[in-house]
């Protein structure tokens, strides 16, 4: 259960930026979205744009601790009574994150732990080898976790 909601964390960092250079921004700021793997771990998320904002939801992990199914979990840790029934698999762990041109970042983003029942601050960039660089931080950048997914 341990390593699903650090899946779960890292997945959250999931937005990224990209070093390419194209005269279409929309299509550079919108090169984040589509389905994403934790390269360590068995979390998909697909990210998607909501008007300006790029969000990513959890669409499948690999709880190795447990054996119970992916639509089991709930996310009981949660600060809110209210939504820990939520399931864990569907939910929105990033939300918020968007295009920054001058720098082919996603910034200003919000990620959500659901293994602690926390929100965290998120940038991501994707490289140029493709991977997309998700970072989980308090308020400062230079301190946080930064998570590696590829394409799927």
């Amino acid at each position: 259960m341990t390593k699903r909601f650090l899946s779960i964390f890292c997945i959250i960092m999931l937005y990224s930026s990209t070093n390419y250079s194209t005269p279409n921004n929309k299509a550079v700021e919108d090169m984040v979205c589509g389905k994403w793997q934790l390269v360590d771990d068995a979390l998909t998320v697909q990210v998607y744009r909501e008007g300006s904002e790029f969000r990513a939801k959890i669409i499948s992990f690999d709880d190795h601790d447990d054996t119970k199914p992916m639509d089991y979990w709930t996310d009981d840790l949660n600060p809110n009574p209210a939504l820990r029934s939520r399931k864990i698999l569907g939910m929105n762990v990033v939300e918020k994150l968007t295009y920054n041109p001058t720098t082919n970042t996603w910034e200003d983003g919000v990620i959500y732990d659901a293994k602690h029942g926390r929100h965290w601050n998120s940038s991501a960039y994707l490289t140029k080898e493709g991977f997309l660089k998700v970072k989980g931080y308090w308020h400062v950048k230079f301190i946080g976790k930064t998570l590696t997914f590829k394409r799927v």
